[in-house]
């Protein structure tokens, strides 16, 4: 199949065109360094390139408080990005299937995380703009699908977490801060402070098996929306004893903040519609991912654990 990934050099993106390069797809990587897609003429190259699937990844985001501080700035960023592919998509690549990248934050705290609400509530204030602009370019997908008949999908994935996750100055989810600060504590002495108190809850899912379980749904569902999670959360204290039994490291001596921004108090995606539509999913085992994204971190010991200065 010949398909177009926006957003290709993401985390989630390196994973997902090596699987759709390794089962034999031509594959059409695009990243905002070449490919800015709030700018004019960004996809013009491709016009006349009829792509039977469309991934449509990139977004303008970062992990932590950053919703936070900037957004303004993500209102009109993101919608640039969406308008810019919902756009082109409808004038130039119609046969293609698009596939969007939804967030669980654009689901009420006060409601079921099930795909029926997606649209429905509201999103935690914290990460509202943001959680707005997925929940928009959802929309925008059900009205070019209502009006021009268009063939599209979202999945809406829980955290992810895996090997090649790309650090260069970025706030990062919480999964990767916490192995961070405990290798560096095992290495180099460092405190470990997180924040909160440690009983909030996050649900993580591999991103190999986010991607195994998009691609497959891809072949299957259409015009349709999908939660993708493991189906199960724990508290930060519980992936903190996970993270230092593994690596060697007191999780006595981790000092937790309670002053510090902590988002949402619990988020666990309803998969009831993921195991229905594929029976035979199964996430990785969280220990053995775990170990896997610590013993990629050790791998990268100079880049990702650099000693202090």
């Amino acid at each position: 199949m010949r398909i177009l990934v926006t957003g290709a050099t993401g985390f989630l993106g390196q994973h997902l065109v090596r699987a759709l390069v390794a089962r034999g797809d031509e594959v059409t990587s695009l990243h905002s360094r070449r490919n800015d897609l709030r700018l004019p003429g960004s996809l013009d190259a491709w016009d006349n390139t009829p792509f039977d699937l469309i991934f449509h990844l990139a977004a303008w985001t970062q992990a932590g408080d950053f919703c936070l501080r900037h957004p303004g700035e993500q209102w009109i960023i993101n919608q640039q990005i969406n308008t810019k592919m919902l756009t082109w998509w409808q004038s130039h690549q119609p046969q293609a299937k698009l596939i969007s990248i939804g967030t669980s934050c654009a689901y009420s705290p006060d409601l079921p995380l099930t795909e029926e609400h997606y649209l429905t509530g509201l999103p935690i204030d914290s990460l509202f703009t943001y959680a707005m602009t997925k929940r928009m370019l959802y929309t925008g997908q059900l009205a070019l699908h209502r009006q021009y008949g268009m063939s599209y999908f979202c999945v809406v994935p829980s955290t992810l977490y895996g090997a090649d996750y790309h650090m260069d100055g970025r706030q990062v989810h919480f999964i990767f801060d916490l192995i961070r600060k405990i290798l560096r504590a095992k290495f180099y002495g460092e405190k470990v402070v997180l924040w909160g108190d440690g009983h909030q809850c996050r649900e993580i899912l591999r991103v190999d098996d986010f991607v195994r379980a998009t691609l497959y749904l891809t072949d299957h569902r259409t015009n349709d929306l999908v939660n993708i999670g493991a189906g199960e959360e724990f508290s930060i204290r519980h992936f903190a004893h996970l993270i230092c039994s593994l690596v060697g490291y007191d999780e006595n001596a981790i000092v937790y903040d309670t002053s510090r921004y902590v988002g949402a108090k619990s988020k666990c995606l309803d998969i009831t519609k993921l195991r229905e539509a594929y029976p035979g999913f199964a996430p990785s085992p969280l220990a053995e991912g775990l170990r896997q994204t610590i013993d990629w971190y050790i791998a990268q010991k100079e880049t990702m654990l650099p000693p202090p200065e």
